[in-house]
């Protein structure tokens, strides 16, 4: 009989992923012989990142194997039960370009919400990770583990908003632009880091108008073990709307009415 691996098993097997990651990444970045094409959708890929996912779903495949899995680069699909779901490097264009705002994103779903996530970023020298009823956690070298809480702003005028471009907003272009004009500031910290940013504390609200599945996974729980909230820029709580907007939870509502202002009497989904 199989006995069904506890939250820390899982936990302890995907920070396991991350490290193994990280070994085939960090040597692969910044190389002069790094292979890179583009996909059909225009996005690059490297060798790395089909290195990392290869080996990561070789290790799961055997680890556990009645889980389904799926990856940026080799698809798969999730099922209603267990689902790993693997970004090898989130970030590949700046991994290609030598930015180091580049990470591996590891999560398990069950029953289609994330319980489990990691976010390990070598090149930054840093990793966040959380799994349910577990909180939310940072490490650094040299810093002892310091546990994640979203900050207690209050008001969009003192809010820190983090995005990661101009581009891809469509018909919420203006509302997103009214949005960065009634915040405190504004940077975009891009990718993984901007939402990171917001279990930290560092920032109060983060923001992308297109997202995948393993884009998101691993950074929901993270953000929501901290005490934030995370839903899609249209407020659909699932991991799989299409977007992401990740807040400290009190400032979540306002920033949904501001992105979906006109949109007639829909209220977003809580």
């Amino acid at each position: 009989m199989t006995t069904r691996p506890t939250r820390d098993d899982d936990l302890a097997l995907a920070l396991e992923l991350a490290d193994l990651a990280d070994s085939l990444s960090l040597p692969r970045f910044g190389v002069p012989d790094l292979q890179v094409e583009t996909k059909p959708d225009l996005t690059p890929v490297s060798d790395a990142d089909r290195l990392v996912e290869r080996e990561l779903r070789a290790t799961l495949q055997a680890r556990r194997p009645g889980d389904a899995l799926v990856g940026e680069e080799f698809g798969g699909e999730v099922t209603a039960g267990r689902a790993w779901v693997v970004d090898p490097i989130d970030g590949t264009k700046n991994f290609v370009r030598g930015v180091p705002v580049w990470a591996t994103l590891v999560a398990l779903l069950e029953g289609g919400c994330p319980v489990v996530g990691v976010v390990s970023a070598p090149a930054l020298a840093a990793r966040w990770w959380a799994a349910e009823g577990a909180g939310s956690w940072t490490s650094r070298p040299g810093v002892p583990r310091r546990r994640n809480q979203v900050s207690r702003i209050r008001r969009l005028s003192e809010a820190f908003l983090s995005y990661s471009g101009l581009g891809g907003w469509g018909e919420r272009q203006d509302r997103f632009e009214t949005l960065t004009r009634r915040v405190w500031r504004t940077r975009a910290f891009g990718d993984f880091w901007s939402h990171v940013l917001v279990a930290e504390g560092a920032v109060d609200l983060s923001a992308e108008p297109e997202v995948s599945l393993w884009d998101v996974a691993a950074l929901v729980v993270i953000v929501e073990q901290a005490g934030g909230r995370v839903s899609g820029v249209d407020g659909d709580p699932s991991p799989t709307s299409g977007s992401i907007l990740c807040s400290n939870g009190v400032l979540h509502d306002e920033a949904l009415a501001c992105l979906n202002e006109g949109d007639g009497d829909r209220t977003p989904a809580a």
